[in-house]
């Protein structure tokens, strides 16, 4: 089954929804810069009222504070977007707690492409990174951008990536594309957020719903 993430998250409302059509995991931006950033507080408070079944994902660009604000939200699970160089510190599991989150490392399609990020195999970060999201970002807009990165260019990459690491995808996706970009990438798992909102930090039930039923649609197909 492909895992299904709806990011961006701000409210319970939202995250009910997500939860009630299907999805896997929800997520929760900490990037101060963003339309749906939130506080660590409200954060916590909405995990508080979600099922533990469902896994809670916090997104980070940049902050050294990550792993504290991550333990202090309750979250699952880190997300942190590399856009321009590897910041070591922000890997490195500092707190003895850090070590019960999984950890998800997003990285620009382009940089996918030129190999130029770091990977579960490498020396440096051993058996780390549990999964990798590929994303139609930049340095001057890491995710949410409403784009999508050429699906059919970076197929074969990605297909050989991912006999060693789990990859979803991110960037543009919608209740429209979403099976396009499965049938032609393959990927663990699908990532959306602009996608399915109303407007930016609120979410639309109704493509939400859609979004997770098209999805589980193209499972039913794959068998």
């Amino acid at each position: 089954m492909t895992w299904i993430k709806i990011c961006g998250i701000t409210n319970l409302e939202d995250a009910l929804v997500a939860v009630d059509a299907g999805a896997d995991a929800v997520g929760f931006v900490f990037y101060e810069k963003s339309p749906r950033c939130l506080t660590v507080e409200t954060a916590r408070e909405i995990v508080a009222k979600l099922p533990d079944g469902v896994e809670k994902v916090g997104v980070f660009v940049g902050n050294s504070q990550a792993a504290e604000m991550a333990l202090a939200a309750g979250v699952d699970a880190m997300q942190s977007y590399i856009v321009v160089n590897l910041d070591p510190p922000l890997l490195k599991p500092n707190p003895p707690e850090f070590r019960k989150l999984r950890q998800y490392l997003a990285i620009p399609y382009a940089s996918f492409l030129k190999g130029s990020f770091p990977t579960s195999k490498s020396a440096a970060i051993p058996g780390f990174i549990d999964a990798f999201f590929i994303d139609s970002g930049n340095a001057q807009k890491p995710g949410g951008t409403g784009a999508t990165f050429n699906w059919s260019e970076a197929a074969p990459a990605l297909k050989a990536f991912a006999r060693h690491t789990p990859v979803a995808i991110a960037g543009g996706l919608t209740p429209q594309n979403v099976e396009s970009a499965i049938d032609i990438l393959k990927p663990w798992g699908v990532d959306v957020s602009s996608g399915v909102e109303a407007r930016p930090g609120k979410k639309d039930p109704e493509k939400v719903r859609a979004f997770v039923r098209r999805v589980r649609e193209m499972d039913w197909k794959a068998g």
